[in-house]
């Protein structure tokens, strides 16, 4: 354990617990009690109560770099206390606001990591979804932050069904679906623009079966009819277009189905053998 100087201790300084939060700053000055030598004075600490103040206080202005850093001040100052707790929470919404999604993603993660019982983890999980949601790009990009806001998304309606943010992220889920859906069709009708049949029915297929609630679907099933006819797979041309039929009766996408194999002398027919058969 390390000696503390009389003239420190007169001074009201702690060095243990200036050490262990590692926020010491080091000024030099003349002592008064040591014989005229130099002396290292540590500056005193801020109550926890101030910190929290003027970091709340720069959230409100909007300087949120600014804010997230001084709601870490609380903690590296004070990291046993209440507001040290509540400041982590902040700091990762305060790095949020200001686009700064790693930050904010690495300090929601630690908080979970410290305090997975909290009231607030909840939130925690919502804010890594939500980083992860601002970054989606559009359907000719790559999907990695759409698949990752799906998984935390997933996660936190798992953990906390009936938390005040579960709603919000069922919302924001079905969006994703749609999206990665929309995806899947954009990659499914260029390969079927290539005659590359066998890749679009991968693609279409993928849609009717892990997208089942989004708005692609019809256009899936009348996609995979377009296809598997070029291919010459009648049955299976013909089951999708009778569950396009029968889900969708009143859909554009069935009349043009309809149209299509009525064109080859051939009328929509469910196939019990068919992988569409226990889909719908």
């Amino acid at each position: 354990m390390p000696l503390i100087d009389p003239c420190d201790r007169a001074r009201g300084t702690s060095i243990r617990r200036a050490l262990r939060v590692g926020a010491v700053v080091l000024l030099f000055s003349l002592s008064a009690c040591g014989g005229g030598a130099d002396e290292v004075v540590l500056e005193p600490e801020k109550p926890a109560e101030q910190l929290y103040s003027e970091a709340q206080e720069l959230l409100q202005n909007g300087s949120w770099q600014q804010a997230a850093n001084a709601f870490e001040e609380v903690e590296r100052q004070h990291p046993y206390s209440e507001l040290a707790k509540r400041a982590q929470v902040e700091a990762a919404y305060a790095f949020y606001e200001g686009d700064f999604y790693d930050e904010s993603i690495s300090a929601a993660e630690r908080f979970i990591d410290l305090h997975p019982g909290d009231e607030a983890t909840p939130y925690a999980y919502y804010l890594i979804g939500l980083c992860y949601y601002e970054q989606i790009s559009d359907v000719g990009r790559d999907q990695a932050s759409t698949e990752q806001a799906m998984q935390a998304f997933e996660e936190m309606v798992r953990r906390y069904p009936q938390s005040d943010y579960a709603r919000d992220a069922n919302l924001k889920l079905d969006l994703i679906r749609d999206h990665l859906a929309g995806k899947e069709m954009e990659i499914g009708r260029y390969y079927e623009n290539k005659q590359q049949y066998v890749g679009a029915i991968n693609r279409f297929r993928s849609v009717v079966e892990n997208y089942q609630t989004t708005s692609h679907v019809p256009e899936a099933l009348f996609r995979l009819t377009e296809s598997y006819l070029a291919l010459g797979v009648r049955r299976e041309a013909q089951a999708a277009a009778a569950v396009l039929g029968y889900n969708y009766p009143g859909s554009i996408w069935y009349e043009r189905s309809y149209a299509l194999l009525e064109g080859q002398n051939l009328q929509p027919a469910e196939d019990s053998g068919s992988w569409l058969s226990n889909l719908f």
